[in-house]
């Protein structure tokens, strides 16, 4: 049996995290990509295949991975009210629910998106 590499192990768990996560027109999808460097994020609706709202830490002040992080949540939130978002699914990615996309999650919570 051939050993996965740490990419293709988040991929798969990626593939099963979609095969149950579905966005719709009510609740959007709220899918995280976590980078060496920076968190990217986006509100998708499946079923029109539309990105209604889109941020990345890279443009967000702090100075931890982790601060940043939890800046873009606040900014994607705000982006998403405006927009009439208030619900959605969060798509972890295939990323373990720690660190830093915990805290992008805490963040955009209360900031006041509800998943």
């Amino acid at each position: 049996m051939k050993t996965l590499t740490k990419p293709q192990r988040r991929e798969r768990r990626h593939r099963r995290v979609r095969a149950k996560v579905q966005g719709s027109s009510a609740r959007p999808r709220l899918s995280i990509y976590k980078s060496n460097t920076r968190v990217i994020a986006q509100i998708i609706d499946d079923e029109k295949g539309v990105t209604l709202a889109a941020v990345s830490s890279a443009s967000e002040k702090g100075k931890t991975p982790r601060e940043r992080a939890e800046a873009a949540a606040v900014t994607l939130a705000k982006e998403a009210t405006k927009k009439g978002v208030v619900a959605v699914v969060f798509d972890r990615g295939g990323f373990q629910f720690v660190g830093t996309i915990k805290a992008f999650a805490d963040a955009a919570r209360s900031a006041g998106l509800q998943f």
